[in-house]
């Protein structure tokens, strides 16, 4: 009985990283969450999203419709 209480537990917990894995990716905050981990355990990963989100920042806005075509 302890076993199968024990293997329903660990099942819960997984299940329950794997939600919220799933609304983490889906919201893109897990620079927010895990941001401070990877920069400990995975610093050239950091640095590359870094880059990323500097290049996204940098991208070019569209014309409004009110420009004239050039």
């Amino acid at each position: 009985m302890a076993v199968l209480v024990g293997v329903t537990a660990l099942g819960a917990v997984l299940a329950g990283l794997m939600w919220l894995a799933r609304r983490v990716r889906r919201r893109g905050i897990g620079d927010a969450m895990m941001g401070p981990f990877e920069e400990i355990w995975h610093p050239a990963g950091q640095r590359a999203r870094i880059e990323i989100r500097v290049q996204e920042e940098r991208a070019v806005p569209m014309p409004s419709p009110d420009d004239r075509l050039r």
